[in-house]
């Protein structure tokens, strides 16, 4: 559509722009198909941007793609909002219409409201816990505000924001450019393109398809390399990205805690369906018992037996672990990530900065020959002067061997004028700049040696002379090899003449190799102690790294992984899915590998049935940090590699994330306590009392006693978050298994209930069947007093005596106890249907008490020993 056409179009539709001249474009507007001066005025902005007040008037309606964070009120509402708490709570309305049922609708409606409050805080504190250590990593975009550079948040980004754009930059929603340089963009995330896409200022057709748009830059795209300004015209939902959100949403598949938790929900739901069902159907149709009477018990045995508090236990404890681990630099993004991380069986990671000191230095700049050489360090040195893409250590390293003062630098560059640049990219793998140089133009090509000599055709000598590549080749790849084997990485430099117009990657042929840049980068003094202790932690490393094959195994032997399997990125190739899933299993080491093999190797890894870890902080590490069970970054990272993350630690450390590890592991330990407690305790003395419903004639307990039995045994269970954990239950990796949990539940739950109806039998034998108050008094004692001994012997996989519990948690199950054994004493005791129990009576549940201690002792023991850990 010509220009003029698309300018008349916008005319009519200047009145979309949601009642707010200049905070908005149209929608439907084609804004690549119009001036920047037109698109900046539509947003009220300019080449400096927009000032800090107006930002903050347009962030008030921007429409979030992630939503807003839940409100308090709301969480306080989600307590409730389980169905069987809803129905109790509609029984206890209704009790207040019946005579005499008035009090034990109010103890009901009190007990219920204790337990959501109780949940609601537990949330509360863990999600402001969380919130804080996420600002701890928060990813922030520079932009322009009142003609002043500025860093913001990027969910502080509003349209008619200047940005400005550098490597390793996520794109925080659609934007123009304005400014380009050398400025390519991976957009694979939205147009499935794995090449990187350069950007260029111009107006376009109105038709132009979005994978052709190169003036536009999308949300969910990086910066590859180069740099530019744009400015924002649409963010969050209304951006390319918002539009197919369904996609978004499709986050990381379910952790194995999250499934665990699921299946474990669903077990639960048909176990009580059937119970409370059949029990409720009974009492109604054969013992003819009043429909509200039954409804009551009935809902009050299902609400028993269902753990209601999971939720804000696993959050109270997750996020507890989450703050530990904070205080051990390890920032966790994503609270069920721990689980992964606890039961990580692989970590695959690169080997720069992780077993390295990550600081890389120019240990030498040789001529073919192997010699040190002036015009090879001059050059180099140029060429990492005047690039201006991505901010590489390679370059770092080179400007730093050539300054002879902070200030100073041994080449100067006066009258030096820069041409042109093909930056850096993954498949090249290397970096050209051309130079006006002494009255010539000429290319200055470096990257890795092989791409290097592919490209060039002759070898300048000492003497200064040129000659075929093919004579010199064979020493050439001698000398490289045998430097590799030291350690040591290679890249190679070369040259050319070039006066053509344009400069572009064909131009990178027939060059002149001059020689070698010799980098060192030494492992770390604890890189060989750091590895021996994932290594009896029971996870295995796997380096994967695109230098070459022997520096990668030098390397590899240096930090402790002896008799190292290596694997090529061209042998990967090569390889047939089967194949290469059994290659991964066998090797230790994965050399020259390109950014889309590091993916194929964790996928590969993940079908063999590992739980893989992989640590990245670069631009290539974006997709495999994504597809790995638990990606880790380090917060110097880059935008994109951070954002893709799970876990962020804040230093760059192996030995970090060994007590990452430790500390998951300690919080999956603690959150499936309070799942072996509930299965254990809850379902034992709630199988005991719908068998005791059946034949006693009364009821065993008051639907009122069930739920402060309840709410009493899971008062303590709140302090599992500080609870300690044995050495073995963090030695190797574990798995939640639905199986075994299922197991645990049929073992401990009848082996529970033996007890309860010990209980019944010696109470309705030596004080008969008579007093209905005191058969519930004395149950209601041994049932809880049960519940707090339970907690304590299933927290451990040792004798409970041999295992010491944290302070809190004995402090906490102490003061429970005794608010046991004196509420019957109390004055609350009539209220709540207690009468005070008598010293016989209370001998008798004690005794039993004590009995249920060893016998729930000797199960735990032939449970760990038939069935393992």
């Amino acid at each position: 559509m010509p220009v003029k056409a698309v300018r008349e179009e916008e005319r009519g539709r200047d009145s979309l722009t949601n009642g707010r001249a200049g905070s908005a474009v149209p929608q439907d507007l084609p804004f690549w198909a119009v001036p920047v001066e037109k698109v900046l005025t539509l947003l009220g902005s300019s080449e400096d941007g927009i000032s800090q007040a107006e930002a903050q008037k347009r962030l008030a309606t921007n429409r979030s793609l992630i939503g807003r964070k839940q409100s308090p009120w709301r969480m306080l509402l989600d307590q409730f909002k389980n169905p069987i708490i809803l129905l109790l709570l509609c029984s206890a309305m209704l009790s207040f219409s019946l005579p005499g049922e008035s009090a034990n609708a109010w103890i009901i409606i009190f007990i219920l409201l204790a337990s959501g409050l109780l949940g609601f805080w537990q949330e509360l504190s863990a999600a402001d816990a969380v919130a804080k250590l996420l600002g701890l990593i928060e990813t922030r975009a520079m932009v322009t505000r009142d003609g002043e550079d500025c860093e913001v948040p990027i969910d502080a980004v509003v349209p008619g924001d200047v940005i400005r754009l550098t490597a390793g930059n996520l794109i925080p929603g659609d934007c123009r450019l304005l400014t380009a340089q050398d400025l390519y963009l991976n957009e694979a995330a939205l147009t499935g393109e794995s090449f990187p896409a350069e950007k260029v200022n111009s107006v376009l057709e109105k038709a132009t398809p979005l994978s052709q748009r190169i003036n536009t830059l999308y949300l969910g795209t990086h910066v590859v390399s180069g740099m530019g300004t744009a400015v924002v015209v649409r963010t969050a939902r209304d951006t390319e990205f918002g539009k197919i959100s369904e996609r978004l949403e499709q986050k990381r598949p379910e952790t194995g805690f999250a499934r665990g938790l699921a299946q474990f929900g669903r077990m639960l739901v048909k176990i009580v369906s059937v119970i409370t069902v059949v029990l409720f159907a009974v009492k109604v149709g054969w013992q003819g018992d009043p429909v509200t009477d039954s409804l009551l018990i009935t809902l009050a045995l299902a609400v028993g037996m269902t753990p209601q508090l999971l939720p804000a236990i696993t959050s109270v404890v997750l996020s507890a672990g989450a703050k530990s681990m904070a205080r051990h630099h390890v920032i966790v993004k994503q609270l069920l990530s721990i689980e992964n991380l606890g039961g990580m069986t692989v970590l695959c990671s690169d080997k720069t900065g992780t077993l390295t000191e990550g600081e890389i230095h120019l240990h030498s700049a040789l001529d073919p020959t192997g010699n040190p050489s002036e015009r090879v360090t001059r050059l180099s040195y140029l060429n990492a002067f005047f690039q201006t893409g991505f901010a590489n250590p390679v370059d770092r390293a080179i400007l730093a061997a050539s300054a002879m003062t902070a200030d100073d630098a041994r080449f100067t560059t006066n009258g030096i004028q820069k041409l042109d640049e093909i930056p850096y990219d993954f498949l090249r793998k290397r970096l050209s700049v051309r130079l006006l140089l002494d009255g010539e133009k000429l290319l200055i090509t470096k990257g890795a040696l092989a791409n290097i000599l592919e490209v060039c055709s002759t070898v300048e000598t000492t003497e200064g002379n040129c000659c075929d590549l093919a004579s010199l080749r064979d020493s050439i790849e001698r000398q490289f090899t045998q430097m590799s084997n030291e350690g040591l990485r290679i890249l190679g430099l070369a040259v050319r003449r070039d006066d053509s117009p344009h400069l572009t990657k064909a131009n990178e042929c027939e060059m002149t190799f001059l020689g070698f840049l010799v980098f060192t980068d030494p492992p770390k003094a604890d890189a060989r102690e750091t590895l021996e202790q994932l290594k009896q932690l029971g996870v295995k490393l796997k380096i994967i790294t695109g230098d070459n094959r022997a520096v990668a195994a030098t390397v590899s032997q240096r930090v402790g992984i002896t008799a190292s399997k290596v694997i090529t990125g061209s042998e990967l190739r090569q390889l047939s899915d089967e194949a290469l899933r059994h290659r991964v299993s066998e090797a230790d080491v994965f050399a020259e590998i390109e950014p889309n093999q590091k993916e194929q190797i964790i996928r590969s890894l993940q079908r063999n049935g590992e739980v893989v870890g992989y640590i990245g902080d670069g631009i290539n590490d974006a997709s495999a940090l994504h597809v790995a069970d638990v990606g880790i970054s380090v917060a110097t990272a880059v935008d994109v590699a951070r954002e893709a993350a799970q876990i962020v630690l804040l230093k760059h450390d192996l030995g970090v994330l060994v007590e990452g590890v430790r500390e998951g592991r300690r919080t999956f330990a603690n959150t499936l306590k309070y799942v072996y407690f509930a299965i254990a305790g809850c379902f034992g003395y709630m199988f005991s009392l719908a068998i005791a419903s059946l034949f006693l004639p009364f009821e065993p307990l008051l639907a009122s006693q069930i739920l402060l039995i309840n709410l009493l045994a899971d008062f303590p269970a709140m302090s599992l978050a500080t609870d300690s954990v044995d050495p073995e239950q963090v030695a190797q990796p574990r798995r939640w298994d639905t199986k075994s949990i299922f197991r645990f539940m049929l073992f401990f739950g009848f082996a529970s209930s033996s007890f309860d109806f010990l209980t019944f039998g010696a109470i309705l034998l030596v004080f008969g069947a008579e007093n209905h108050d005191l058969f519930r008094t004395g149950w209601f004692v041994e049932s809880t007093l049960t519940g707090l001994l339970i907690l304590l012997i299933v927290r451990t996989q040792r004798p409970f005596f041999r295992s010491e519990p944290s302070t809190l948690l004995l402090m906490a199950c102490a003061l429970i106890a005794v608010i046991v054994v004196g509420l019957p004493y109390s004055p609350l005791a009539s209220t709540l249907g207690f009468i005070p129990p008598s010293p016989l009576l209370l001998g008798m549940m004690l005794i039993i008490t004590a009995l249920y201690a060893l016998g729930m002792e000797t199960v735990k023991f032939f449970f760990y020993r038939h069935f393992g850990k």
